[in-house]
């Protein structure tokens, strides 16, 4: 709503593991409303991710330069550092990390079997296990520094919202710096 406010162009890219749904970039009120019901609707063919793909389509798409925000929960593959570059470079880009304080922290609730959303299977895991309690912890601590790594060396600014926290003040922050 910002957009509209401002007089800017806003478009979006939906991806999983290819472009599903490009909207380009226009002005208004209606075309503003036409991608809140498209975000609010919309359902994936696929179920993986490839967002190196969704970077190199919209280094192709946006020719003139802009103002771009990645949201995702940045779980998973991130080899993405050449088109991350690419349009780094051409762009000033944004990554909005959307997370749950689960995805950080695993809960001591006994047996619990887990479904691999972008895979095939499922798999039992005994969370009263503390070692599989830290084993999680650590491999959240790792993969959140890759990632900063790979936005710092990048230049793409970064801020990360968990769900149950105030998004408006870590969002200003992304703003102001």
């Amino acid at each position: 709503f910002s957009t509209i406010a401002n007089n800017d162009k806003v478009g979006v890219i939906l991806f999983s593991d290819k472009i599903e749904k490009y909207i380009p970039a226009q002005k208004g009120k209606t075309h503003v409303l036409h991608i809140i019901r498209e975000l609010l609707s919309f359902e994936p063919i696929s179920k993986g991710t490839d967002m190196a793909q969704a970077l190199q389509y919209f280094s192709n798409a946006q020719k003139r330069r802009c103002t771009a925000f990645i949201i995702s929960d940045f779980i998973g593959d991130l080899k993405m550092e050449k088109p991350l570059m690419v349009a780094s470079n051409r762009h000033e880009l944004n990554a909005i990390q959307i997370y749950d304080r689960r995805d950080a922290e695993m809960p001591n609730i006994g047996l619990v079997k887990f479904h691999d959303a972008e895979g095939e299977g499922d798999l039992w895991v005994d969370t009263s296990m503390a070692s599989v309690r830290e084993q999680y912890a650590n491999d959240w601590i790792l993969a959140q520094s890759r990632m900063e790594q790979l936005l710092t060396k990048t230049g793409v600014k970064r801020v990360s919202i968990r769900t149950d926290e105030d998004y408006v003040k870590a969002l200003m922050k992304l703003f102001k710096s």
